[in-house]
């Protein structure tokens, strides 16, 4: 706990935006971490509530009340080594996380909850300007090799663990760079990606090695935007060269919008829109970006990242945005004695929001139109319940402009050529069939294969990832060496 009586004393502090009409002119972060004194407040707000559900809340079940009470009392050493107890990268999770552990802190039943994500990015920012963040290199080494295929969250986390626990490890990326969506999929004003490389600095001190632009499976992929692989690997040359293998691939795979007109151009997936910035920030020249400026954007569907097209559209110059969503508008808050400790429904705003986007709910798009192969507008129809379906309603069917539109549905299952190079057993989803518990944790249907994170799971969160990916490392642990002393 922090002060016993902070929560009464103090209110939440905030962490500080850029204003929307300066931050939309730059692709960098533009939230600005809390004063050490203002961390100190923060961490005072957190009680002695006797049973700390936010540490449940979490999925790498962080120990918050602990680095709470250490920031409090400016202990910052101490609670950064605390916080990397449980998660190896809270620089990640203390930008993008969505922060189920403050829904779950006892606060939130009928105040505030505490900044949890905003003082766990305060303890990384200064641990890692302090220096204190250092390679873990292993006094002894097993001898054992294991191949990651994917340098996603989970697959670093997973790499990391391995390491440090004396393994060679070698993590494989069909893209030309390492972090997986972390960096294509997630916009540089949100996370910058030299984040990602300061990591993949300490990885490669603790004896990590990073193979980009190799495909492992029995075909090579056709050239893409999320595919830069030059090389491919099959999963029996893998096997011949190591002990085991984690596969820790996304789910890739996004959800269509098969109306009539979804051939027109000017309609793309909103990873086919999103890792082009990316990679023009990085550098690279393409020949035909795809550029919201100027333009009428739509943008269908209503979560993440939904709203991280939003706010590239908007540094782009669109001349207008527009966010549809399928479901109807969530409450303005949540019934808290109903959901609490859990993540509730209700509705969410975004920085990116905040720049400039009308959006609406209850919308089902029912065509696309346009002339000489160019879409210029969609037809579209609000829709309600009525027993127990969805339906359009009679009478609402309205017209809007659209340049561009940007679909962005979420993901169905992860890359199906993987999965079936490795012939590994998949669920009813599509995903990797393995459980999380007993013998063969994490353990897929082949011998010494091993998955975690969306490739398992599906779509999920970044946090999710860790904890799958140092899960995992234990498992694989246990199975090379006959037990593990690694955390899960």
């Amino acid at each position: 706990m922090g002060k016993a009586t902070g929560f009464l004393e103090y209110e939440r502090r905030h962490e500080a935006y850029e204003l929307p009409l300066e931050r939309v002119k730059h692709w960098k972060e533009f939230t600005h971490a809390l004063t050490d004194e203002d961390a100190k407040i923060q961490g005072a707000r957190c009680m002695d509530c006797g049973i700390p559900f936010c540490n449940n809340g979490c999925p790498v079940n962080n120990i918050i009340p602990d680095f709470n009470d250490l920031v409090f009392r400016q202990d910052w050493k101490q609670a950064i080594e605390v916080l990397h107890s449980t998660n190896n990268f809270p620089e990640l999770t203390g930008r993008i996380c969505p922060a189920p552990c403050e829904a779950a802190c006892t606060l939130n039943i009928n105040s505030d909850a505490v900044g949890i994500k905003s003082i766990e990015r305060a303890i990384i920012d200064k641990a890692w300007s302090e220096g204190w963040v250092a390679p873990q290199v292993p006094k002894l080494k097993t001898g054992k090799k294991i191949a990651v295929v994917g340098s996603g969250p989970a697959g670093l986390a997973a790499a990391q663990q391995l390491a440090r626990a004396g393994h060679e490890v070698t993590v494989f990326e069909k893209n030309d760079r390492i972090g997986g969506l972390l960096r294509y999929g997630i916009p540089d004003f949100k996370l910058e990606k030299w984040q990602i490389d300061r990591r993949m600095r300490q990885m490669e001190a603790e004896g990590v090695t990073f193979r980009t632009g190799v495909f492992i499976g029995k075909e090579p992929l056709p050239p893409s935007i999320n595919n830069a692989a030059k090389d491919t690997l099959s999963p029996d040359e893998l096997r011949e060269q190591f002990d085991a293998i984690v596969m820790a691939g996304g789910a890739e795979t996004p959800r269509d919008l098969p109306v009539p007109g979804r051939e027109l151009a000017g309609i793309h997936f909103a990873m086919e829109f999103l890792p082009q910035q990316n990679r023009v920030n990085a550098g690279d020249k393409l020949a035909d970006q795809l550029l919201a400026k100027g333009k009428h954007v739509v943008v269908i569907g209503g979560g993440d990242t939904g709203s991280d097209c939003v706010g590239t559209s908007n540094r782009h110059g669109a001349k207008s945005v527009t966010q549809f969503e399928l479901l109807a508008q969530p409450p303005q808050e949540e019934n808290k004695p109903l959901v609490w400790p859990y993540w509730p429904i209700k509705l969410r705003t975004s920085s990116s929001h905040e720049e400039g986007c009308e959006r609406d709910w209850s919308v089902a798009t029912k065509r696309f139109e346009g002339r000489r192969g160019k879409v210029e507008k969609l037809i579209a129809a609000r829709v309600e319940w009525r027993d127990g379906k969805m339906q359009e309603v009679p009478g609402s069917e309205f017209e809007m402009k659209a340049d561009l539109v940007l679909l962005a549905m979420g993901f169905t299952q992860p890359a199906a050529a993987m999965l079936n190079a490795f012939a590994v057993d998949k669920d009813q989803r599509g995903n990797v069939r393995a459980g999380t518990d007993g013998e063969r944790a994490y353990h897929t249907s082949v011998d010494n294969v091993f998955a975690a994170g969306d490739v398992r799971r599906g779509q999920s969160l970044v946090v999710w990832a860790i904890r799958e990916g140092r899960q995992c490392a234990r498992a694989v642990d246990a199975f090379l060496m006959g037990a593990s002393e690694l955390p899960c």
